[in-house]
């Protein structure tokens, strides 16, 4: 399974950044309060998305024998639940599109962050030194 290591590991990437792009629409569509996003496809194709890109993380960490966790990533899980409060804030919680911008920004942010603690992997992110 090592072998198919670079394949995992680049449909990791690739959902990542699909789902983050479908995330930034959601929350553009919810600030100006679109009906898209009462669609049954708006709602289901981001957990499908998630579903994915969480199982090829634990994938990946199983193939890299990744336990216990290292802090880079342990870092990037604590950075994925604030992501989801965030972003449940962002779509659906936040009461007005003030609030719900604000939390798509910071929501984005924090995923900028997990992509960067993947990269380095340093719980630093970007700013490892």
């Amino acid at each position: 399974m090592l072998e198919h290591y670079s394949l995992l590991k680049h449909l990791h990437i690739t959902a990542a950044y699909a789902s983050l792009a479908f995330f930034i629409l959601r929350a553009i569509w919810s600030i100006r309060e679109d009906k898209l996003l009462k669609s049954s496809w708006v709602k289901i194709t981001p957990h499908l998305l998630d579903t994915l890109l969480l199982t090829l993380g634990v994938t990946l960490a199983v193939l890299m024998s990744l336990w216990p966790l290292p802090n880079w990533l342990s870092a990037k899980l604590v950075g994925l639940v604030i992501y989801i409060l965030l972003g449940t804030v962002a779509i659906k919680r936040g009461s007005t599109p003030r609030v719900r911008l604000i939390a798509a920004f910071l929501a984005v942010l924090v995923f900028i962050y997990m992509l960067g603690a993947a990269h380095h992997h340093h719980p630093g992110s970007w700013l490892n030194w």
